[in-house]
Order: C-alpha cells, then structure tokens, then sequence
C-alpha cells in the first residue's frame, strides 16, 4: 500500500506546509478516462500567447534576455507584456533639454530585443512621459515612474498617433497588426493610475481614434483592471462613445478581495477564484454589443503546478489569452531582489534569478507537449492528440493559498490536500503497451531540493547555481507500461501534474 510519505518523498519534509491528511493515511484513488478516438475540438493554446516581466528597460539586461530566449524556446511563448515603454528611463519624451520631438531609440531597441528572440511585444501604453504630464504623482515603486494622466487627452493621442506611426514604419503594418495595444496598467488602483475613471475613459478614447488613424487593422484594447473591475462601465462608455474596442483585458489574482469582485467574502476557494471571476467578465462582456470580443487575462498567477493546470483548463471556454505575471524573477517592482532563491515567494518568476527553473515554468513546458486538437475525458485530466498519439495531463489540485499582486507576503505555504493514486483508463489502449509519464511538483522539477540541501544560500557560488539549476531541470519521461485493461496508475503528491504521453 502507498502512502503519502512514500509518493512525497523524505525531501518533502523541509517544506513549510500545512495539509489536511496525516502523512501515514492511505492514499485515496480517483479515475480518469480517455478516449483518443473521440475528438472534442480544437485546442486552444490559450496559456502562450503571452507572459508578462517586469519593465521595458529591464528587457535590455542580459539576464532577462535569456530567461526570454528559453521561455519562448521551451514553452512556445508568443508575445511578452510588460509596463512603463514611455517611462523617463527611456528617455521617450522627459521635456527639458530633450527638445520638442520623442526619442524612440530606447524603444526599438526594447522591441528589437524580442523580436530577435522570437516574441513579439504585448504594447502597454503606460506610463506617462514627462513633457505630456498633467501633474508629478509617480509610481511608488522602484522604477519612479509618472502616473498622472495627461494635461491634454488630444496630445497624448498625437503622440500615440506617432508613436503607433513609428512602429509600422520600422516594423511594417503587416507585423504590427501581430501585437496588441493595451491602454495603461491598472488604472482602478491608485498605486498605477493618478487620476480618475473619467480621465481613464477620455484617455483610452484618444488612444484608440490614435492607432485606428495610422491603421484600422490594429488591435487596440483595455481597461487592464485589476480585480476584474470597471468591464461594465468601460464597454458602456466605448459604446456610448464609438471607442474602438478589439479586445478586452483585465486581471485577477486568487488571493485578490472575493466581496470586492464576487460581493461576498470567502465564496471560492483558491483554485476556483480566477475561473469565475473570468466566466464573469465573458458574462459581462456578452450581455453587450462586444458580445464575442477577445477576452485576455494579461495578468495572473499561480506557483503551484494543479492549479496552474485546473485554472488554464477551466478558463479555456471564456479566454482568448492567459498571461501570468512573470516569466522572470528579475522583477524590480517593490524592490531590488537580493536573493536568488525563496521559500513561498508567491511564484514570482516562473524562472528563478540565474535562469534556474521552478515547478511554473516546468508546468508550462508539459503543457506546450500537449496537442492541438483535444479528445473527449473525465477527471483532473486535459487530453490532446498530437502527431505522434496521446498526450494527457493529469493533476491532483490542492488548495494553496496564493498572494494578490505583489509577492512576498509570508515564507510558509498554506497547502490544503493530499497525495492520491489515480487509475487512468485509456480507451484503446493495449496490454504492455509502453507510455511515457513526465511529473512536476513541488519536488520534482524544481530547485528547492537542492537548495536546501546547500543550506539554502542568499547568494549560492557559481558552482552551486549551476548544482541548484541542474536539478531544477524537468526530469526525463519515466516509461511505464499499460495494464490487462489499458489503465495506467499513477501516484501524485498534493499539487503535483503528469504528463503521459503515448
């Protein structure tokens, strides 16, 4: 008999974690059935079209610029989404002796760098450049930057308008027509936006009459809120106002305020947060005339394998795109990280500092194996037909408490749930057949072991980095062989995923 000491491994007792089952408790079984003969339609890589970082300027550094080249690589990213391509640390248009004109060296070099990688830009319109503020109210995070609205909506709009002419310029109107054109970050929380909704409105107004004038075929959108918020008002107001709206973005995080986004507290669990705060919004947005308009989540997050699988697989229905926030832990937003490596840091980023992988990123590489087209199952399961046969990913959800936008909140992670057996029926499946199983959990595919191992070093050696970052790698696909009725079992610790794949 397995029990859950067995499946979790003896490294797992280093973890801060609270579970709801004793370590010894036999391990409950669950059933999943696959059908690869059943087709079910298309599936939607929602999870890649996007990803975001931390600033424009940061995409110049040489170490965010690898962890891009093997996101994209490993994964299939498309686009990256960051702030601040105005910010004065470009030096876009700070006013002075900058003279009257913008400067977009900084920028081509931020979109060149991308490109040259693969990726292309998801473009947030933020912040402020100095020469076109209304007032001085900055960003209280590291990078300073200017959050007040404009003095004049009709200005920005023109250097919007320049802007958006540069770029097809540089880039060609068929390769722009590729990105999307998001109005601002957050602009419901006083952190990001100095001014008020109306201003927001008028701002997004300009904004989108700015980038239709260059090309009609670009995609403009908004309002990127946090906590799903303003959807209602922004689409009434782009209707009332003949605003173009070709996408609509938002965010939400599962630790995010429930009586605020849900009217009452408590109502989900974590897992369950993201999914109907998103069915929400696809409401909200089809009881209008924008019925059908691309919904993109250009910000959330998980650090936890399942439910990074569960929250993508239930917003499949609803989404046009999934964008977690960050591809990379150099991410300067509230400070300068001075570790390389942290117990329960929210999953902020997917790659940990000196390119080393965590159990997110490798969650990612397991989902780009999955197929195109998806076939009919039951249970924790998101199955695929690939050119080569089967590929299914199968998770044992446990409910881990997750942080709300910024990272860091506490070093113990609150996990609810336990190891299970799961019996996966594969319909057609032969006796002896062989299959190959790819696992990610808290332990395998990830870097924790091994530094705590070492004694869990602020600052590893370089000897020790490339140890940690080694064992983090995703481990080779085991090959099992499938049983008298083509089932296959597998055992799962609490938040752990497999890939099988025949």
């Amino acid at each position: 008999m397995w029990n859950r000491r067995e499946v979790l491994g003896a490294g797992a007792a280093a973890v801060a974690v609270a579970t709801s089952s004793d370590a010894g408790a036999a391990i409950p079984a669950e059933r999943i059935e696959i059908d690869p003969t059943r087709d079910s339609g298309a599936l939607d890589h929602i999870w890649s079209r996007c990803a975001g970082a931390d600033r424009a300027s940061a995409t110049l550094r040489e170490n965010l610029r690898h962890d891009l080249e093997r996101f994209h690589r490993e994964t299939g990213l498309e686009r990256l989404r960051f702030h601040g391509i105005f910010n004065d640390d470009l030096g876009v248009w700070p006013g002075g002796l900058n003279g009257r004109d913008p400067n977009f060296q900084n920028v081509d070099a931020v979109y060149d760098g991308l490109l040259d990688r693969g990726v292309d830009p998801f473009v947030e319109l933020s912040f402020m450049p100095k020469k076109l503020a209304g007032g001085t109210t900055k960003l209280n995070f590291t990078y300073d930057a200017n959050i007040s609205p404009p003095a004049s909506a009709a200005d920005w709009g023109a250097f919007v308008q320049t802007f958006v002419r540069h770029l097809v310029d540089r880039y060609g109107a068929q390769r722009v027509r590729q990105w999307y054109f998001e109005v601002w970050n957050e602009p419901n929380l006083n952190w990001f936006w100095g001014g008020t909704q109306a201003q927001y409105l008028a701002m997004f107004k300009a904004s989108s009459a700015a980038i239709k004038s260059i090309d009609r075929d670009i995609r403009v959108g908004g309002p990127a809120t946090a906590g799903v918020g303003w959807i209602p008002d922004f689409l009434a107001y782009c209707d009332r106002e003949g605003a173009p709206v070709d996408f609509v973005s938002t965010h939400i995080y599962a630790g995010d305020a429930q009586k605020e986004i849900f009217g009452e507290a408590n109502k989900y669990p974590p897992s369950q947060v993201i999914p109907a705060a998103v069915a929400q919004v696809r409401a909200q947005i089809d009881a209008t005339r924008f019925k059908g308009t691309e919904l993109w989540l250009s910000e959330w997050s998980s650090d936890s394998p399942a439910m990074i699988a569960t929250v993508i697989n239930q917003c499949l229905p609803h989404c046009h795109a999934m964008s977690q926030w960050a591809i990379s832990n150099v991410l300067e937003e509230v400070n300068f990280p001075n570790f390389t490596l942290k117990e329960g840091d929210g999953g902020w980023g997917m790659l940990a500092q000196r390119n080393i992988p965590r159990p997110a990123f490798n969650t990612y590489k397991l989902l780009h194996r999955l197929g195109h087209r998806r076939v009919i199952a039951s249970g924790p399961v998101l199955a695929s037909r690939t050119e080569r046969g089967l590929a299914a990913l199968i998770w044992n959800l446990a409910e881990v408490q997750q942080p709300s936008g910024l990272p860091g909140g506490s070093s113990i992670r609150k996990v609810t749930g336990s190891a299970k057996m799961f019996d996966v029926a594969i319909r057609g499946g032969k006796p002896g057949q062989p299959v190959k199983v790819s696992y990610v959990d808290q332990e395998r595919g990830s870097p924790l072991p091994a530094w705590r191992k070492l004694g869990s070093p602020q600052y590893p050696t370089r000897d020790q980095v490339d140890q940690i970052r080694r064992s983090a790698e995703l481990p080779a696909p085991e090959t099992h062989r499938l049983g008298r009725a083509g089932t296959l079992t597998l055992a799962l610790p609490a938040e752990g995923v497999a890939l099988i794949e025949t």
